[in-house]
């Protein structure tokens, strides 16, 4: 199958390239190289494009009809939390109207296969830490809005045209599949504690009076190899005459706290930096971890790495950069 992948030169999305390709597909890469880079896709055909800007879907259809485009991977997106909540018509005209340029070009190209990148962010606060795909869904931030809006733009899309689709929805992605695919972003716990550490700073504890077993934030982390992987299942579902659930989460079904999380990376690194204790931020919710049950029935899809198989992965990746003199991308201010 010929597949575009949007945002394939970022962090996820070069782990979804390469894996289409060691499954045998084409890849056709749309990036806007913001914070993507060029030479993460290898020798896959990469056009650089801004979904949102004038003109993005008559480039996208002669994407299409160029690569014989059968399949879509949606990454491309902003996704910083913090950003979103500053800027959050930029972020919906970014994530929704790019996702909308999209799907036009795509229904224009009779393309009806697209796997939609989502996130736990569309359950916002949830009262108990283990969430399904059925629960309650109640964004406390503009990018979980615009994850929320693009699910049902999507189903949308299926219902009026036809579409085939699946959304999946992440919980945090870390590790690296290859030294050369390392998350370059210092906006999750484990970049940031490694972007501390070099600084000879220490990593922060936000809050340790939680409702858990050490009162530290518990969260679901996902390696990015397993997530890839995902992907690669999600587009072969498609082709099933049978396709009853349409949204799953990405994750591993066991949550890991932010005291264990620096306990792996004391492990990676050798580092016996102690960390400080600080106020707890707000939205923060105690315990947050995915049910797995629904993807492992649909897809047949299970996560095969654990914490420290993401650390140790993640801590590589970051050591590499660093020696080929690659700035971390740190949060928009």
């Amino acid at each position: 199958m010929s597949v575009m992948v949007t945002g394939g030169a970022g962090y996820i999305g070069a782990h979804v390239v390469r894996s289409l390709r060691e499954a045998g597909h084409a890849v056709v890469v749309v990036d806007d190289l913001s914070t993507g880079r060029a030479e993460r896709v290898g020798d896959a055909p990469l056009v650089e494009l801004d979904l949102a800007a004038p003109g993005a879907r008559e480039r996208l259809e002669e994407v299409v009809a160029q690569h014989g485009v059968e399949g879509v991977v949606h990454l491309a997106a902003k996704k910083q939390v913090g950003e979103s909540v500053q800027r959050p018509d930029w972020y919906h005209e970014q994530n929704v109207g790019g996702l909308e340029t999209l799907l036009a070009a795509m229904r224009a190209g009779g393309v009806e296969r697209l796997v939609f990148s989502s996130s736990a962010a569309v359950y916002g606060e949830p009262p108990s830490g283990l969430v399904g795909e059925g629960d309650q869904t109640r964004p406390i931030n503009p990018y979980g809005a615009t994850k929320l809006a693009g699910e049902r733009l999507v189903a949308a899309a299926g219902a009026a045209w036809g579409l085939r689709h699946v959304s999946l929805r992440y919980f945090n992605v870390a590790g690296a599949g290859a030294d050369d695919l390392g998350d370059p972003a210092v906006l999750n716990l484990i970049t940031i504690v490694f972007d501390l550490l070099d600084q000879g700073r220490a990593p922060r504890i936000f809050g340790d009076d939680y409702p858990t077993p050490d009162g530290t934030c518990i969260r679901d982390y996902v390696h990015v190899q397993d997530l890839a992987e995902a992907h690669v299942a999600a587009l072969d579902h498609l082709d099933r005459p049978e396709r009853e659930h349409a949204v799953l989460n990405v994750g591993t079904g066991t949550g890991a706290s932010v005291r264990e999380v620096l306990a792996a990376v004391r492990r990676a690194t050798g580092d016996k930096t102690e960390p400080e204790v600080v106020e707890r931020r707000p939205g923060d919710p105690a315990e947050l971890v995915a049910r797995v049950d629904r993807i492992a029935e649909v897809l047949g899809w299970r996560a095969r790495f654990d914490l420290d198989d993401a650390v140790t992965s993640a801590w590589s990746a970051w050591r590499h950069d660093r020696a080929a003199g690659l700035a971390p991308i740190r949060a928009a201010r």
